[in-house]
């Protein structure tokens, strides 16, 4: 058969470790057999970033709001000891997070159902999508010990020198404080993102906070986003017959909990970071949840949910068998594939898109899937694949369902 034709490069960020190597057995089996693959490619693995003092990573974002479209493999955000076995020159930032701040983008996660994993949650019929605003509140907080008795304020000085004060507490022993803050401008980025998302996904939209208790921070983000789903999205919400749904952040919790799914769910930084990990381990694994970050002027960054896998790297590397799930960073490729293909008006590409995704998840209906599945699947009998020949037989059901 003839490769499909792309026109327009997708902008391609490898990572690390044992994603590293999944990354490069994707590509050479399930995608560059069948396409013509075409990519901007950027090395994100540690060992590169730390050669070009993290100037790739700026490189690779610069290029994703060029070309519109971006599929990333998981990276390291490196601590102490990845400092020291990798020798790095400093403590370099999360690459997600200079991406998504390039990027003023918000992060839409949603696990990937197949028959045999069912949800915990017994109801959930439909995907959960959580969108999680990526800047602010405590991921960039100040914070401070108070050793003794005293006073603690909030103080913010104008460009002029004037000052505005709140007390905080009068401490009458030893305490810490947390300062944390967010913008109108990453607010309202935010707020059109998921907006934006859901006309695209044609979903409800739902957002939480606790404007009750925090009546000027949590309040904020509530009227900012009436605001504009009232000026700006509110006649596309009701022709699709969609719906945008404000409530508490409590209530949401027990909300979802009834529902049946097919929707995304908005929360603050906090709030999204926690419930995307609850709705991903209720439909089974962070192995099957995608993850795509949006920004307010349509660029799309496609990857997997979960991490490097170190521990199968370390197996990997002393020539240990691993039975690595690669569904998510498969699913990083479709999604970053049918999006391109949809903004270059190629259909082949969405359709090679389309049969990717349904051939992965053949192979595990019909008892084909990694150690991690066959842990949580209701199917009987079973059949345990190591990484790589779980990639092989996805190949083998994606050549029957081509032309």
């Amino acid at each position: 058969m003839s490769k499909i034709e792309m026109k327009t490069p997708l902008v391609e960020m490898d990572g690390d470790e044992m994603t590293r190597i999944l990354w490069k057995m994707i590509k050479d089996e399930l995608l560059l057999p069948f396409i013509d693959l075409k990519t901007e490619y950027y090395d994100l693995g540690l060992v590169h970033r730390n050669e070009t003092n993290d100037q790739v990573t700026v490189d690779s974002a610069n290029a994703t709001m060029k070309y519109g479209v971006a599929v990333k493999c998981a990276t390291i955000t490196p601590n102490a000891a990845r400092v020291e076995e990798y020798k790095l020159k400093e403590m370099y930032k999360s690459p997600n997070g200079t991406i998504r701040a390039m990027l003023d983008g918000t992060v839409f996660r949603a696990p990937i159902s197949v028959k045999g994993i069912e949800p915990c949650v017994k109801n959930w019929k439909k995907p959960i999508t959580l969108a999680r605003h990526a800047y602010g509140d405590v991921y960039k907080n100040s914070e401070m010990k108070i050793e003794g008795p005293g006073k603690a304020e909030l103080v913010f000085t104008d460009e002029n020198g004037n000052e505005t004060r709140e007390l905080i507490h009068v401490f009458d022993g030893p305490g810490i404080i947390q300062g944390m803050h967010n913008t109108k401008k990453s607010i309202e980025s935010f707020a059109r993102c998921c907006f934006k998302y859901a006309v695209d996904t044609k979903q409800s939209l739902w957002f939480a906070t606790k404007d009750t208790i925090s009546k000027k921070y949590d309040h904020t983000f509530k009227d900012i986003f009436q605001e504009i789903y009232d000026a700006e999205f509110k006649a596309d919400f009701e022709k699709l017959g969609i719906e945008y749904f404000y409530t508490l952040i409590d209530d949401a919790v027990a909300r979802v909990m009834k529902a049946e799914g097919g929707f995304i769910w908005a929360c603050k930084n906090y709030d999204g970071d926690v419930m995307s990990d609850m709705v991903s381990s209720a439909c089974g694994s962070l192995a099957m949840m995608t993850s795509v970050l949006v920004s307010p002027s349509g660029v799309y960054e496609y990857e997997a949910a979960h991490g490097t896998v170190q521990r199968h790297y370390y197996k990997h590397l002393k020539g240990e068998e691993t039975s690595t799930n690669s569904v998510a960073t498969i699913f990083a490729w479709t999604g970053a594939l049918r999006k391109r293909g949809e903004l270059d008006g190629i259909s082949g590409v969405c359709d090679f898109a389309d049969k990717l995704e349904k051939a992965t998840l053949s192979v595990i209906e019909s008892g084909r899937m990694t150690k991690d599945l066959a842990l949580i699947t209701s199917l009987e009998n079973v059949k345990i694949l190591n990484s790589q020949d779980f990639i092989k037989e996805i190949r083998s059901e994606l050549e029957k369902l081509l032309p």
